[in-house]
């Protein structure tokens, strides 16, 4: 028997089996795994036809190797870590129950952030289905200089970091004193221009703040005193995060 075959099925080359629905359901879990997408991404980096494309990545969902984020995409399932040996993220598996209910409620758009060194990623995400929306793609690395995630998660960092971020904020102590006192931050064209959010921390069963929950959108339609439309909902999703972890 000769060696497999190496061809160039979409973005990159990969090593064929010659199992064909193999070959094309490991090429789905590696376009998944570089990067979350919906069918018609999923088909531009695969090169599958449409229908093949999303008999697969239902499959795979079936199986748990994929699941459907918030926002509709596919990402690398709980499967793939417990068969690896790791385990199943309690945080994410959280998000994908209370964001989705947060936007419904919210009619806005939902995030949830996670500190890394002086940066806070966002690792979960729910966008409403139409209408202007404040859209943080799942991964993308913001500055915690500005913005009421980065004031929730610096509020509660210890102190070599608050002190890295205040260098460049444009918000002082001051203010993270009195995110601490009330328990949420809001912010009004501090991240980007004409939109406004407000967050609240998510603690684990040690007290500890291990994330950010926020919700974000146009200021013309939240308004500029955010907290007080959203704040009280968003504790009660924060808690709801706190109890399923």
């Amino acid at each position: 028997m000769g060696q497999p075959d190496v061809s160039n099925n979409g973005a990159e080359q990969v090593q064929q089996s010659g199992i064909g629905v193999l070959d094309k359901a490991v090429s789905v879990l590696r376009a998944v795994a570089e990067q979350p997408c919906g069918l018609a991404e999923l088909c531009a980096r695969t090169g599958l036809p449409r229908a093949t494309a999303h008999r697969l990545a239902v499959g795979l969902e079936v199986h748990r190797m994929l699941r459907r984020g918030p926002d509709g995409r596919w990402r690398p399932g709980p499967a793939l870590a417990e068969l690896g040996g790791g385990t199943v993220d309690p945080l994410l598996d959280a998000a994908s129950v209370v964001l989705p209910k947060l936007r419904d409620l919210t009619g806005e758009s939902v995030q949830l952030y996670r500190r890394d060194g002086i940066v806070r990623v966002c690792v979960a995400a729910a966008e409403p289905p139409s209408g202007l929306r404040d859209t943080v793609p799942v991964g993308a690395r913001l500055p915690m200089t500005a913005g009421s995630g980065a004031k929730v998660l610096v509020a509660w960092a210890d102190a070599h970091t608050r002190q890295a971020v205040l260098a460049d904020a444009v918000f002082g102590e001051r203010t993270l004193l009195e995110v601490r006192r009330r328990g949420w931050a809001q912010s009004v064209a501090e991240r980007e221009p004409g939109v406004a959010s407000v967050s609240a921390p998510v603690r684990d069963n040690a007290g500890n703040v291990v994330a950010a929950v926020s919700v974000s959108g146009p200021v013309d339609r939240i308004g500029r005193r955010p907290g007080a439309k959203w704040a009280d909902d968003l504790l009660q999703a924060a808690q709801e995060l706190q109890e399923r972890l």
